[in-house]
């Protein structure tokens, strides 16, 4: 079984897409037409060579009971024009289009930053055999970088494609040069994946 799985973070409609909840609120994902190339790409790269695909949706119920007070006071301006504001089983919930999952995909759904955190993304992973992950997604410094930090405290080998990840500027850098510093190899999508 193939030890290196490929993780889609998030590349959901209401991050990344131009009439999703996050952009139409004036929170539009820098760079995110090439990201999204890149890890079209990447994910394209992943399954000719065999590799498990992976994604992760970041969802909530209606008005978003799950966030907690802190996260729910940044996002209180979306949640005023957006009730539904990546709400599990609506448009801006899903996958986008371009990256849309296959039936042999794996969909973990979660309500935190980690990944790892409350759902069975670890349970799959094991499953699969998987102990090392190409990890690219939204956004860089919130849920790519907590996910990537507990991936690597629960022993698996994390690489990060970097251009398969965006933030802003302010960010975007920092978050890479910290995961790079200690927890994650950090480099292009097609430096990182196994030779076939």
């Amino acid at each position: 079984m193939p030890t290196t799985a490929v993780l889609v973070i998030d590349m959901q409609n209401g991050f990344v897409h131009r009439d999703g909840s996050l952009p139409r609120s004036g929170m539009a994902v820098p760079g995110i037409d090439a990201v999204l190339d890149a890890t079209t790409r990447l994910v394209a790269a992943g399954r000719a060579t065999g590799l498990p695909i992976v994604y992760t949706r970041h969802v909530y119920r209606r008005n978003a009971p799950e966030m907690s007070p802190r996260v729910r006071a940044a996002f209180a301006p979306v949640l005023a024009t957006h009730p539904h504001m990546l709400t599990r089983g609506t448009w801006d919930a899903e996958v986008v289009d371009v990256l849309a999952p296959e039936p042999d995909d794996v969909v973990v759904d979660k309500h935190h930053y980690d990944a790892f955190l409350h759902t069975d993304l670890e349970l799959m992973l094991r499953a699969l055999g998987v102990d090392r992950l190409v990890v690219g997604g939204v956004l860089t410094n919130y849920c790519v970088e907590s996910t990537v930090r507990s991936g690597v405290e629960r022993g698996f080998d994390m690489s990060v494609a970097a251009d398969c990840t965006a933030a802003s500027a302010r960010f975007h850098g920092p978050s890479l040069a910290s995961m790079e510093a200690m927890f994650a190899t950090v480099g292009p999508w097609n430096e990182l994946l196994p030779a076939p």
